[in-house]
């Protein structure tokens, strides 16, 4: 497993990024996926994680009960890996919860991602990495 990113929650993706470009980040397009209900955008800066900031589309969106629980927040932590259910199941062994099945990601052209969830660790995304 590779540490990939930290994906932030927030109801304004406008706002957060302007606050964000003030700390150094610079920020890509805003993608919509509407498989996660969300709109979404990668923000970077030389030498630091990449941030990804994740806003609900609909109400029904994960991200909306984040939000009202928490406000803006950093919510996840995604790791890229080679094998997707071999990942899963050394996970689930650790006493993680599968908590969004593998489904593919616009945002990764297509690659798939899942969210695993544990008590002691909160929730993770992987991601699959590509196969060369």
């Amino acid at each position: 497993m590779v540490f990939h990113h930290i994906g932030i929650a927030t109801a304004d993706i406008e706002f957060s990024k302007q606050a964000y470009s003030q700390l150094g980040y610079v920020g890509e397009e805003i993608i919509y996926d509407p498989i996660q209900k969300v709109v979404l955008c990668f923000l970077n800066k030389p030498n630091a994680p990449i941030i990804e900031l994740v806003s609900p589309t609909e109400e029904s969106s994960p991200v909306k009960s984040i939000l009202k629980k928490n406000g803006t927040i950093p919510y996840h932590t995604c790791f890229e890996v080679m094998d997707l259910e071999e990942n899963i199941n050394k996970l689930k062994k650790s006493k993680f919860i599968l908590i969004v099945k593998p489904v593919p990601a616009i945002a990764f052209s297509n690659r798939r991602i899942c969210f695993l969830y544990n008590r002691d660790t909160g929730l993770i995304e992987l991601l699959e990495k590509v196969h060369k």
